[in-house]
């Protein structure tokens, strides 16, 4: 769930960093990348201590849940954003993020079985969600036009730290049996950052135009698509499966029937066509993000397969993260031709990456780097692709807005994006459940997991290509 850092058109910045790191500016800085990197590190953490926690606790059936849960929430709180802003002021909204964040965190800390860690988990989801969604809203009330580029890009880094920290505390505590003590080490953090918060940002919001109507329907089936498939990939019976298969698409049907109707829209116009400028742009993000999904199962199938440690898998299922920001310094400076080869080049590379992975990762092995290592590099190549072409879709998203719509536009770019992550989540619960991962379970059931993962998702990647040539995503860029 990493990386959603490009989410409105900026002006260009004349005054340097400097401007961003002095006088008041330099602690509205470091409050505002606060609030992303305890979002960012708290997504590394729980990715890295899970298979330790299903060790303790139990509930592999529920594995994905703890991802699925936590995006949902955070598409939430990231929607109610604007409401909570516009009600407490940058300053109150932000302590009531932290607090909503602190009170989940707790709860996982002390969960004694699954359910209760999953209820932490949403609780993390909607106060992440808040305070990931914040961090952009204040940058507008807190810098001038000028600064405004080079403070989204400093927020986006937070992501880039969160793969260096997140895995090391997760998987130190892992090593140790201690996994609780990640979420312990949390709280501390958060309550440095509601001091800094509420010693720094302004109590007030300025005034604007005030928040829009929610689209409270679609809302509503998106989380019921999630929630209905990821009750589904735990049930015993196939038929159970399938059912949760079919309500979760019609939910998503239902979704899109509401979104095309309502005055209060989640998308702007143009979106959902998906052989159009716009709706393919979109369409091509959200494959991207969901063909990364696999990434939750890494540190399980690590640890399970590759005889990593805790600490190691943990760093390891990073490498998709790593090859996302390698992929985008590559590509941000290339010019108009050079990102339409870019778009097209990304989704091959991520289908590279996971064949690989579907075919090299089910073979176990103890520290046998000749089939580790280049599962590593699919690994990378993975989430290289999406980085590689992302500049350059979501640049395509601005240009293709419809006019009046620019604003929801680039929040659509956060939408579609959470979305897929917390659908691919739920579809790879079920996709590693009907093959197998929990029973016959152990080394076959995992075996046969890895290659059904990312055989399965290998299909988002091949729909992009599909997209980019006969769809007008070929003029995105």
């Amino acid at each position: 769930m990493s990386h959603s850092d490009s989410t409105t058109a900026l002006p260009e910045s004349g005054a340097g960093w400097s401007g961003l790191v002095s006088g008041k500016n330099a602690i509205y800085s470091v409050t505002l990348a606060g609030s992303v990197a305890l979002h960012a590190v708290n997504v590394f953490v729980a990715t890295t201590i899970m298979p330790s926690v299903v060790q303790d606790i139990g509930g592999l059936d529920y594995y994905a849940w703890s991802t699925t849960l936590f995006v949902v929430a955070s598409i939430l709180g990231a929607a109610l954003s604007a409401r909570l802003l516009n009600a407490a002021g940058p300053q109150g909204a932000y302590l009531a993020a932290a607090g909503i964040f602190a009170i989940g965190t707790l709860i996982c800390a002390l969960a004694p079985a699954m359910p209760f860690l999953l209820v932490g988990r949403f609780i993390q989801g909607l106060g992440g969600g808040f305070l990931y969604a914040l961090a952009y809203a204040v940058i507008r009330m807190v810098f001038e036009p000028t600064l405004w580029g080079r403070a989204i890009g400093l927020i986006s880094a937070m992501w880039g730290l969160a793969t260096l920290t997140g895995p090391a505390l997760g998987g130190m505590f892992a090593e140790i049996g201690q996994w609780r003590a990640a979420f312990w080490t949390l709280i501390p953090l958060i309550a440095g950052f509601a001091a800094l918060a509420a010693a720094t940002l302004p109590a007030r919001a300025q005034a604007g135009d005030g928040a829009s109507p929610l689209p409270k329907a679609q809302l509503c089936l998106l989380t019921l698509a999630v929630l209905v498939l990821s009750a589904g990939s735990v049930a015993s019976a196939v038929a159970v499966k399938l059912a949760g298969i079919g309500g979760a698409l019609a939910a998503v049907a239902l979704l899109v029937y509401c979104e095309r109707r309502s005055l209060n829209r989640l998308l702007p116009d143009g979106a959902l066509n998906p052989v159009g400028p716009l709706g393919g742009c979109y369409a091509v993000i959200g494959l991207l993000v969901l063909g990364m999904q696999p990434e939750i199962f890494v540190p399980y199938l690590l640890q399970v397969l590759h005889g990593q440690s805790p600490l190691i898998a943990g760093y390891l299922a990073a490498l998709m993260a790593l090859g996302w920001t390698l992929g985008t310094m590559v590509s941000a400076g290339l010019g108009e031709a050079g990102g339409r080869r870019a778009v097209l080049a990304g989704p091959l590379s991520g289908l590279c990456g996971l064949v690989l992975l579907a075919v090299l990762a089910p073979q176990q092995s103890d520290e046998a780097w000749m089939i580790l290592g280049p599962v590593c590099f699919g690994l990378v190549l993975v989430g290289f692709g999406i980085g590689l072409a992302w500049p350059h879709i979501v640049t395509g998203v601005f240009r293709f807005a419809p006019e009046g719509q620019q604003d929801l536009a680039t929040a659509g770019i956060t939408t579609v994006q959470l979305f897929a992550t917390a659908f691919g989540a739920a579809a790879a619960g079920m996709v590693v459940n009907l093959a197998g991962l929990t029973e016959p379970g152990g080394i076959a059931g995992a075996q046969s997991a890895a290659l059904w993962l990312f055989a399965a998702f290998a299909a988002a990647p091949v729909l992009c290509i599909v997209l980019r040539f006969y769809g007008a995503g070929r003029k995105d860029s």
